[in-house]
């Protein structure tokens, strides 16, 4: 049984299709492990992040909670976004824009007792950071604008 040019088309695409909806669906299934969402302190003090989940917690460094362990590699601080406070929990090397009043995202799951503990911290820089190569000229090229 022979099918005609056109039915061979139709059975074509067809084939493609469904090859292309598997690729989809099996991509999907394969990140889903990989999704966290993104959280404030203020979600997570008003209950809309789930224990064990893997999630971003984002927000400020409070100035004054940031305490480095003894072993030299674990440290513990506070993220907050003004309204909420979370714990977090951290055993690794920090990045180096790391610090108090300053903004972090902490990936990692939050556990029953309310502290977060992290698996990866990224530090984030304002929008005036230069990197130390343009030294201190930027510095005052930044002042003289911001003057004006």
């Amino acid at each position: 049984m022979s099918l005609a040019p056109k039915h061979q088309r139709l059975v074509l695409v067809l084939l493609a299709v469904a090859a292309l909806i598997g690729a989809v669906m099996l991509a999907m299934w394969g990140l889903s492990d990989r999704a966290a969402y993104f959280r404030t302190p203020q979600d997570v003090a008003a209950g809309r992040a789930e224990v064990g989940v893997p999630l971003r917690l984002g927000g400020m460094v409070e100035k004054g909670s940031i305490q480095r362990m003894p072993d030299g590699v674990s440290v513990a601080f506070v993220l907050t976004d003004g309204v909420g406070r979370v714990p977090v929990t951290f055993t690794g090397i920090v990045p180096d824009l790391f610090k108090e009043n300053s903004g972090a995202i902490a990936e990692g799951e939050l556990g029953r007792d309310g502290t977060f503990a992290a698996t990866n911290i990224l530090a984030k820089h304002d929008e005036r950071y230069m990197p130390p190569q343009m030294g201190n000229q930027a510095a005052e090229m930044m002042t003289r604008e911001t003057v004006k």
